[in-house]
């Protein structure tokens, strides 16, 4: 999931101070160093980075949380912004990092991540405030998934149909119509390999 900026600047503050004294921060020099008063603000901060993945903690010891990144069956990957799942929106790139599982990264092909806004893909169990994990390539077989630009400037997820020379981008929910464009006006940025949801 993608983190806040006192988030980063929190997780890069741990891991600094772990390289220089070899252990973890307390709450209070967190707020020490960033001015926060307040211990249960600075310990928000932390449960939301360890629900996010990026902290682990021991709750049976003080000077617990670190970073997660030493686990080999995690990788980080570019959350590029958000993808509607309903009707087409402008295009939105906002680089930040998500840690997913390993095995959501394909044989060393390009992988990046959307935020989904909408319900038009609820069928196949992608809901509105999802991330899902796309895999980057421009080709897509008929009935995947995919992520695509119309007209270069909106973008959506629907699963994908060639009909000569139209794109049928259908939606996997039946309150939504299909989307016809002509097949010169549709660019797949990829297809969809796997999904991240908050609880």
């Amino acid at each position: 999931m993608a983190l806040t900026k006192r988030q980063r600047e929190i997780l890069d503050y741990i891991r600094l101070f772990i390289r220089e004294n070899g252990y973890s921060p307390s709450l209070e020099e967190i707020g020490k160093h960033f001015g926060l008063s307040s211990v249960a603000t600075v310990h928000k901060h932390v449960q939301h980075l360890v629900q996010k993945g990026q902290l682990r903690k021991a709750w049976n010891r003080s000077r617990s949380v670190e970073p997660v990144e030493d686990d080999p069956h995690l990788g980080e990957i570019p959350l590029l912004g958000t993808v509607a799942a309903g009707n087409p929106i402008a295009a939105v790139e906002i680089p930040e990092k998500v840690t997913v599982p390993e095995a959501l990264l394909r044989n060393g092909t390009p992988v990046f991540a959307l935020r989904v806004k909408g319900d038009s893909m609820i069928d196949e169990q992608i809901r509105d405030g999802d991330t899902v994990i796309v895999e980057s390539r421009q080709e897509a077989r008929d009935g995947e998934t995919v992520v695509a630009l119309i007209r270069g400037e909106e973008a959506t997820l629907k699963k994908l149909y060639r009909n000569g020379r139209t794109v049928r981008l259908e939606p996997a929910n039946a309150s939504f119509e299909p989307i016809l464009v002509p097949a010169d006006e549709v660019e797949v940025r990829g297809v969809v390999t796997g999904l991240v949801r908050a609880y």
